[in-house]
């Protein structure tokens, strides 16, 4: 049908300074309230979103469940992304941490903008 379909456009490639990047991580509650704070605290993540989880996965030949663990979100830009995930991987209390780095290549220009003012190093405040 004519006029059904429409074609999506992508916004246009932000410079380095505003690539966000997401980054996933998994923890248990206690910790994950830990690294949330301490990682915008610390002018590493702009913001983290907690969100509950169940997860299921093998370890040591096993199949395990964890009722409770927190799926964390952290947003952050290409300059301060390896100091981000060595600053969770440190605070993490896994042998294993799953910390999974994702480019949002479509993040708004007032977004990006935020996020790259949220986590820019200051001298002091």
């Amino acid at each position: 049908m004519p006029g059904r379909w429409r074609v999506l456009t992508p916004l246009p490639r932000p410079s380095d300074r505003l690539r966000v990047f997401t980054v996933y991580v998994t923890a248990p509650p206690d910790a994950a309230e830990t690294i949330a704070r301490t990682v915008v605290e610390e002018r590493l993540a702009a913001c983290v979103n907690r969100l509950d989880c169940r997860s299921t996965y093998r370890w040591e030949g096993e199949v395990h469940a964890d009722e409770a663990e927190e799926v964390l979100l952290a947003k952050t830009t290409a300059e301060r992304l390896p100091a981000l995930t060595d600053r969770i991987e440190e605070l993490h209390p896994y042998e294993v941490p799953c910390v999974e780095t994702f480019a949002a290549d479509e993040a708004t220009d007032p977004f990006a903008e935020w996020v790259a003012d949220s986590v820019a190093e200051r001298s002091a405040e």
